[in-house]
């Protein structure tokens, strides 16, 4: 939000039109990608990708 009022007001200054954007659909954005980041961190955190991790688990199951 802070980066998109930076912008928004330095055009302007320099006597541009404002950014295209209104400040609800920035937000909805900035959500999206925070909501698709989370995403991929949980999935990355919750999968075994090397050998060490793979056995870890084979051998927790074993023992549950």
């Amino acid at each position: 939000m802070l980066a998109f009022a930076l912008v928004n007001q330095a055009l302007v200054i320099r006597g541009h039109n404002p950014l295209p954007f209104t400040e609800n659909e920035v937000g909805q954005a900035a959500s999206m990608v925070i909501t698709a980041a989370a995403s991929l961190w949980a999935w990355w955190k919750n999968n075994s990708f090397t050998q060490a991790a793979i056995t870890a688990d084979e051998q927790l199951h074993k023992e549950g």
